[in-house]
C-alpha cells in the first residue's frame, strides 16, 4: 500500500539537507531520527544529528553523553550528535537581549537600567521557544554539515518552533516600520543641520529582517527540507498529525510524508497469545485502515520490537525497516 517509500523519496530529494521528524510524545521520534541519521552517515554525508525538544533523550538512545557539544557517534563514521543545552540557549540569549536593550536605551539617551525591560521581555512564555529557535537556526547557517537531522518536540511545540520565522518577520517589519517613523519625526522636530547619526537599532532590526527571511527560505525549500511525522497505529498520535499537518503545508513547511512504528507482526499471533495481545492487534489493524485511508504519503511502517530501541546496533536494525 505505500506508494513511495522513504528511499525513494530521498532519491527523488538527493539535495535534502534539512529534515525533521515530528509527532506526539512517545510515538518514537528520536529513535526514527537517529535511524534516520544512521543511514545518511552511511551514505558517506557529514550528518549532525541534534535535538530541539528539551525533554532530552539522544544521550540515553545513544548511550554516550552528547549533551551541550557536537560529539562523535562512536562507531558510526560521518555522525555528530548534539543535544542542545537549553539552560545555556536561554541564558545566552537573556545576555544578549541586555546588552541590546542597554545599547538601545543609551543610544537613546534614556536614563534608567536595563534590568526591568530585560526582565519583561524574558517573561514571556514563546521565550524559551524563540532562544531554541535562534539555536536552531544557528546550526542551520553555519553549514558545517551536509545533512541536519532534528528531533524535535511534541508537535504542537514543533508548530511553534518552526513557525517562529513567520512570527519573528511580523515583528521585525512592524518595528522596522514604527523606526523609520520614529527617525522621520525627529528628523522634522530637529533644528540641528549636523551629519545624520548611524542608527545601530535599525541596523540590527534590518539585519534581524534578513536572518529570518533567510531562514524561513530554508525552512520552505522543498528540496532541501522535509518535515516527518511520526505517529502509532492508535487515535490519539493518528489525531494529532490530522490536526497539524494542513498548518505545516500552510506555513510552506514541505511535508516527508508519514512514518508508522511499533506495529505488533500479526504473524506472531497464535492461539495461545493472550487476549490483551489479540485485541492489540485487532485494535491496531482497524487503525491502519484509517492511516492507508487518510494519509496518501506514508513512506514505512516499522515493527515494535522485541527489545527496547538503544545503540547504534538497534538503530541499525530500525533503519533497515526505515528505509528498505
Amino acid at each position: 500500500m505505500i506508494d513511495k517509500n522513504t528511499t525513494q523519496f530521498l532519491t527523488e530529494h538527493p539535495g535534502l539537507k534539512y529534515v525533521f521528524f515530528g509527532g506526539k510524545g512517545g510515538v518514537g521520534k528520536t529513535v526514527l531520527a537517529g535511524a534516520s541519521a544512521l543511514w545518511f552517515a552511511g551514505q558517506g554525508r557529514k550528518t549532525l544529528l541534534a535535538s530541539t525538544n528539551p525533554v532530552h533523550s539522544l544521550s540515553s538512545m545513544l548511550g554516550q553523553d552528547v549533551f551541550g557539544r557536537h560529539t562523535p557517534v562512536t562507531g558510526v563514521p560521518n555522525l555528530f550528535a548534539y543535544e542542545i543545552d537549553t539552560k545555556d540557549t536561554i541564558e545566552k540569549s537573556k545576555k544578549e537581549i541586555q546588552e541590546k536593550i542597554a545599547w538601545f536605551l543609551k543610544f537613546a539617551d534614556i536614563k534608567t537600567k536595563a534590568d526591568a525591560f530585560v526582565e519583561s521581555a524574558t517573561m514571556n512564555p514563546a521565550f524559551e521557544e524563540s532562544a531554541m529557535f535562534e539555536n536552531m537556526i544557528d546550526l542551520m547557517f553555519d553549514d558545517e554539515y551536509e545533512v541536519y537531522v532534528f528531533d524535535t518536540a511534541p508537535t504542537a511545540n514543533a508548530r511553534r518552533l518552526l513557525g517562529m520565522s513567520d512570527v519573528y518577520a511580523l515583528w521585525v517589519n512592524k518595528m522596522v516600520q514604527s523606526r523609520e517613523e520614529a527617525m522621520s519625526l525627529k528628523d522634522l522636530l530637529s533644528y540641528s543641520k549636523k551629519k545624520k547619526e548611524k542608527d545601530p537599532l535599525m541596523d540590527y532590526l534590518l539585519n534581524l529582517q534578513m536572518r529570518m527571511a533567510h531562514a524561513k527560505d530554508l525552512l520552505t525549500d522543498d528540496e532541501k527540507t522535509a518535515f516527518f511525522f511520526v505517529t502509532l497505529p492508535e487515535a490519539l498520535p493518528i489525531a494529532v498529525i490530522r490536526r497539524f499537518i494542513n498548518w505545516f503545508d500552510e506555513f510552506g513547511i514541505p511535508v516527508g510524508g508519514i512514518v508508522v512504528n511499533m506495529l505488533i507482526d500479526e504473524s506472531t499471533v497464535m492461539e495461545e497469545t493472550p487476549d490483551f495481545v489479540k485485541n492489540r492487534v485487532a485494535m491496531q489493524q482497524e487503525y491502519m485502515d484509517e492511516i492507508w485511508s487518510i494519509f496518501p504519503d506514508v513512506r514505512a511502517v516499522l515493527p515494535l520490537f522485541d527489545v527496547e530501541v538503544q545503540g547504534v546496533p538497534m538503530l541499525r536494525r530500525t533503519a533497515d525497516h526505515l528505509f528498505v
